[in-house]
C-alpha cells in the first residue's frame, strides 16, 4: 500500500491521538502541566521503538529526545517539535474541542500538537512497515517555544549541527505551503526616566517620563518598513503612579521583525541609539533580537526542490512561501542545516479561541514526513 493511502486509513486514529494531547494542557509557565505531556509522549516514543531520553530543566518543562538507529552511520535526520503552548490552564473548559466542518478546534491544535501526532504516526508507520531507514533519527520536543526557547535552543542546534535534514513541525501554511523563510525577532524593553513633581504646585518642576515616552513612540513606530520586511510593533506601555504626580518613570515592551541578518543588526543599533527628547530626561533600552531569520538562501532553495521532487513521486504537490512569525527552524537554518519548516499538518487561528487543524491535512502531513524521512539522501 501507498504512504498515502496507508495514512488516510490511520486519520481515525491521528484524530484519537489529537484529542488526547490538546486535553493535557500545557502552558509554557507551568512545569509540571508540560511535563504531563512529556511523559504521555515518552510511552508514544517507546510503542514506536524509541530510545528515550529526558533532559531536566528547572524553570520550563522537561525536554523529550527520542532516537532511533542511534549506532547507525549516516547523518541524521532531526525533528523538531514543541510540546508547550500559549494557553493558561482552563482554557480547553472554555474552548473545548470540537469539530466543525471538517476542521478540529480547540487550544494547540495547530501550534502544535497537531505537528506532535504528524511525528509519532509518521514514525511509527514507518517503523509498521518495516521502511524506517537504518540512519539515526531525532525526535526533539522541546518545552519553551512559545516564550523564544531560551532553555532549549542550544540544544536544538547541538543536537541538529550535523544533520542532513532538520524538519520542523510547526503548522503548513493555510494553502499547505512550507515555509522556507521566516523574519527575525527582537524583544526590547524600553524605559523613559524623567522627573517627578506634585502635577498642581511644582509642574514646572517636574519631566514628565510618559511625555518622553510618546516621543519614542512615535520614533519606533516610523521604523516600520513593510517594503523590507521590517516591523515594529509597541505592544506593551505602563508608565505613571496617580494623576496628580507627573511620573519619573514609564516603560513599553516592543515587537521588532526583520527579514534579514544586516537589517536586523541595523534595527538592532538603531533602537539601541534612541535618544530622548525632553531636557532632563532619560532613555534606558534592554533586550534585543532572540531568533536569527530563516533565510530564503541557496541552502533553503537546494532543500526544498529535493522534498518537491521527493513528493511529487508520491502525487503530492508541494509549494513554498514564508511568514513574519518565527520558529525554532530559525535556529536550525541560521545554524546551516538544511531546513524545512510547516511539515505540519495545515491549521489557522493559532494563539486564538478559532485555533483549528484541518482533519484531512493529518494524512498529507504524515505521508510527507515519513516520505521524507524514508527517502532524504544520505
Amino acid at each position: 500500500m501507498e504512504l498515502k493511502a496507508f495514512f488516510e486509513e490511520k486519520t481515525d486514529e491521528m484524530i484519537a491521538l489529537l484529542r488526547d494531547l490538546v486535553a493535557i494542557e500545557s502552558p509554557t509557565y507551568v512545569k509540571a502541566a508540560v511535563d504531563r505531556l512529556g511523559e504521555r509522549l515518552q510511552q508514544e516514543l517507546a510503542e514506536r521503538g524509541a530510545e528515550v531520553e529526558v533532559v531536566k530543566r528547572d524553570l520550563v518543562g522537561d525536554i523529550v529526545i527520542g532516537r532511533w538507529h542511534a549506532d547507525k552511520p549516516g547523518r541524521p535526520i532531526a525533528l523538531v517539535c514543541h510540546m508547550d503552548t500559549v494557553y493558561p490552564i482552563g482554557t480547553i473548559n472554555d474552548q473545548p474541542l470540537r469539530e466543525i466542518e471538517g476542521r478540529l478546534y480547540g487550544p494547540g491544535t495547530n501550534d502544535e500538537k497537531g505537528g506532535i501526532v504528524t511525528t509519532l504516526m509518521a514514525i511509527g508507520g514507518l517503523v509498521e512497515r518495516g521502511e524506517l531507514p537504518e540512519r539515526p533519527i531525532i525526535a526533539l520536543f522541546t518545552s519553551d517555544e512559545e516564550t523564544g526557547s531560551e532553555y532549549s535552543k542550544d540544544l536544538i542546534v547541538e543536537l541538529t549541527q550535523d544533520a542532513a535534514l532538520a524538519l520542523i513541525l510547526e503548522a503548513a501554511l493555510p494553502d499547505g505551503s512550507l515555509k522556507t523563510w521566516r523574519k527575525s525577532t527582537g524583544k526590547f524593553i524600553i524605559r523613559t526616566h524623567g522627573k517627578a513633581a506634585h502635577a498642581g504646585g511644582a509642574h514646572e518642576y517636574g519631566v514628565n517620563a510618559i511625555e518622553e515616552m510618546a516621543h519614542q513612540i512615535i520614533k519606533l513606530q516610523k521604523m516600520t518598513n513593510h517594503k523590507i520586511g521590517t516591523t515594529v510593533s509597541v505592544g506593551m506601555v505602563n508608565g505613571g503612579i496617580a494623576r496628580n504626580v507627573i511620573p519619573d518613570t514609564a516603560e513599553i515592551v516592543v515587537d521588532v521583525r526583520a527579514a534579514t541578518p544586516d537589517e536586523m543588526k541595523r534595527m538592532d543599533k538603531a533602537i539601541r541609539g534612541l535618544k530622548p527628547e525632553l531636557l532632563g530626561a532619560r532613555v534606558e533600552v534592554e533586550g534585543g533580537f532572540d531568533r536569527p531569520p530563516m533565510v530564503r538562501d541557496e541552502t533553503m532553495e537546494k532543500t526544498f526542490e529535493t522534498a518537491k521532487n521527493l513528493a511529487a513521486g508520491q502525487g503530492l504537490t508541494l509549494r513554498e512561501d514564508g511568514t513574519g512569525g518565527a520558529s525554532d527552524g530559525n535556529f536550525t537554518a541560521d545554524a546551516g542545516v538544511p531546513t524545512l519548516d510547516g511539515v505540519g499538518p495545515i491549521g489557522t487561528g493559532a494563539h486564538s479561541e478559532r485555533e483549528n487543524v484541518l482533519i484531512s491535512s493529518l494524512a498529507r502531513s504524515a505521508t510527507l514526513l515519513a516520505l521524507l524521512v524514508r527517502d532524504w539522501p544520505a
